[in-house]
């Protein structure tokens, strides 16, 4: 596809989508008050950022979010950064989550959690909410109090929903990492927090094997000096709990509290409710604060509104506790649907365990990692054909652009009923820029639309909106969900330089993204890993989506060289199982990107290598490797990969072709 040509669609909505879906209903709604009347999405996505405080009124109020003592207006201050949302208020983060705790849904399932070292789970919201009351009051007994934080190295299962509830009820601040990082990396985060408790699992399993983890969170503890309280999680069943002065176990704390109400503490909007971080490849991960009034309106927006999630449907999306979608995925609870959590490898028993999960289930909306997709399409599995997807309406993607190769797979073998939603936004909003929605058609190799309330457009280099082709992508009205700081940034000048420096008053998020002429979005990459030979700015992704398509490569990775006032591209090859990077697949590769994107995308150079690195949540790693043959220092956080023994091997490979700068 070039940029001249529209996008085939692939899907389009049904009847009852343009009509029953709650972004339908939410619709109608507004023109029975008085507001529209909306011509389709566009007009409704315009409206939202031409009013925008009485938008996000009115997603408050029609997704039913409660609070204790209700906002003096919208917005106070309407600076970025520094925008000041429902000043007034007072509300509880968890009080949200479990509002469907008591009434009519209190015995539904709320929590089905599979893992691979322990039988299934599964708990109604009454016993969720039961579980969350004790273990608050277990913390409090502890001195836990309002604006400590609470750290857990989790997987991804019901302990770690019922600490980050129990946390949130009493007002303290929840901040998590998944057990398979090293102790460095999570050091690197807990440590500029300062956790008062820690929630922590004595292990994990993974594709079939066990990892038990007491020696190294025995010495993450005692490198925790802030600690007050430990509670010890028996992920391993088989092995023994992590032992200590400080530490009881989940069994005890819940004895301690049983019979206890969740207290969920009124606290202003702006109150903390989590800490996330940046991926932290090339340093110290920045500490990102999130605030619950915005982040629980923009995810009630998100989920319901765009997801389509109510109280019938089941959700399952595949994440780890150190993914900003660990945080998203929390919150379906809002909205009194059954939250389906899978720990460990997405791959075992085989491939298909997901999708297998996904029908055993009766999930209703999936989601997972756009590199999972792409995975499934190359081992040409085809649940479509195998399984009863008949409850599936969604199909989540997020983690890097999706190819158009797989929406075809999709729509032919994976699930060809299902509304494809690829979202993207990060970390740094813990919710979206654009994405899906219901009443609108999918079309190939595209993003949907932009989010509601969401005023992103492309920036050219002059500052100015691109009216045709790529640009930076930029926000520019204030989020509810954007951070409300960085932790210890006292005078806010890091949070300041890391999304308002470019453009001020405006939010440079970091992507190089096109807006489409029927309102759909294409992104090429992250802005900081684009390339620039010849003074011709490419995404990275544009180069994936030739070369990833060619059975012969199992896997790749772009950076640009600089070299004599210039860039070039150098291309990072795994080949496939049984292939070679020989004559005929570079000149086969060549030809690929030269045809399918520009002769400025054909690298200079390509080169195998045994692996290519990723963060712990499946993202490319390509700015250490473009520091690392640019000749900056190497990554001195190494724990954040999920593999970093590739950045040692490309090393040595480049080095055996005389692309390493000496020293």
């Amino acid at each position: 596809m070039t940029d001249n040509q529209p996008a085939d669609v692939v899907w389009s909505p049904t009847e009852s989508a343009l009509n029953n879906s709650q972004m339908a209903r939410f619709k109608h709604w507004l023109e029975q008050q008085g507001h529209g009347p909306f011509a389709d999405y566009h007009a409704l996505h315009q409206w939202s950022i031409d009013d925008l405080e009485t938008f996000w009124q009115k997603v408050w109020d029609f997704c039913g979010l409660i609070c204790d003592r209700p906002a003096d207006a919208v917005l106070g201050r309407r600076t970025m950064p520094g925008a000041d949302w429902f000043p007034g208020m007072t509300l509880n983060f968890a009080a949200n989550l479990l509002r469907h705790a008591e009434g009519e849904l209190a015995d539904r399932e709320a929590i089905v959690a599979y893992c691979e070292t322990r039988p299934v789970l599964r708990r109604s919201y009454a016993e969720l909410k039961a579980d969350v009351g004790a273990l608050e009051s277990f913390l409090r007994g502890q001195g836990i109090v309002a604006g400590d934080r609470v750290a857990g190295v989790v997987t991804n299962g019901y302990e770690a929903m019922v600490a980050m509830l129990a946390a949130t009820s009493l007002g303290a601040i929840w901040s998590s990492a998944s057990p398979d990082f090293g102790v460095g990396a999570i050091n690197d985060r807990f440590s500029q927090i300062e956790p008062a408790a820690l929630v922590v699992v004595n292990g994990y399993g993974y594709g079939g094997k066990v990892f038990p983890r007491q020696q190294e969170f025995a010495e993450l503890i005692a490198g925790l000096p802030s600690l007050r309280c430990v509670v010890s999680v028996q992920q391993l069943p088989d092995q023994p709990p992590i032992s200590g002065d400080r530490v009881t176990t989940w069994e005890d704390a819940l004895a301690a509290g049983e019979g206890q109400a969740p207290s969920y503490t009124p606290l202003p909007p702006e109150h903390p409710v989590y800490i996330l971080y940046s991926s932290g490849t090339t340093g110290k991960p920045k500490c990102i604060v999130h605030g619950a009034g915005g982040l629980l309106v923009n995810h009630a927006k998100e989920l319901m509104l765009h997801g389509d999630v109510g109280a019938d449907d089941r959700f399952l999306y595949f994440t780890t506790c150190g993914w900003m979608m660990w945080n998203w995925q929390a919150s379906a609870l809002l909205t009194g649907a059954a939250v389906i959590t899978v720990d460990g490898s997405p791959g075992y028993p085989d491939l298909n365990f997901l999708w297998q999960t996904v029908a055993d289930e009766k999930v209703t909306h999936f989601g997972t990692s756009a590199r999972f997709i792409a995975g499934c399409r190359k081992a040409e599995l085809a649940p479509a054909k195998t399984l009863d997807q008949s409850p599936l309406r969604v199909v989540f993607s997020t983690g890097s652009p999706l190819l158009p190769e797989d929406y075809d797979w999709i729509y032919s073998d994976g699930a060809p009923q299902a509304l494809l939603g690829s979202i993207a936004g990060g970390t740094d909003i813990c919710g979206c820029f654009v994405g899906a929605t219901p009443l609108l058609p999918v079309r190939r190799g595209e993003i949907q639309c932009r989010f509601l309330g969401v005023d992103a457009v492309a920036y050219g280099d002059d500052g100015q909106p691109v009216s045709q082709g790529r640009g930076e992508l930029v926000c520019r009205q204030p989020l509810p969900s954007m951070p409300v700081s960085f932790w210890n940034d006292t005078d806010g000048s890091r949070y300041h330089g890391a999304y308002f420096d470019t453009y001020p008053g405006v939010w440079a998020h970091g992507d190089f993204i096109e807006f489409t002429e029927h309102g759909g979005a294409i992104i090429y990459g992250r802005s900081d890993a684009t390339l620039n030979p010849g003074g011709v700015r490419i995404g990275t992704a544009e180069i994936y989506r030739q070369v990833e398509t060619e059975a012969a490569v199992k896997d790749s990775l772009v950076v640009g060289r600089q070299i004599d006032g210039d860039v070039e591209v150098v291309l990072l090859v795994v080949p496939a199982e049984g292939e070679a990077m020989d004559e005929a697949l570079v000149k086969r590769l060549k030809s690929r990107i030269r045809e399918g994107a520009s002769p400025r995308h054909v690298p200079r150079h390509i080169v195998q290598v045994a692996d290519i690195p990723y963060t712990r949540s499946g993202k490319k790693v390509e700015l250490a490797v473009a520091r690392l043959i640019n000749g900056a220092a190497r990554s001195d956080n190494r724990d954040a990969l999920a593999n970093p023994q590739a950045l040692d091997q490309i090393a040595e490979a480049l080095s055996a072709v005389g692309l390493m700068p000496a020293g």
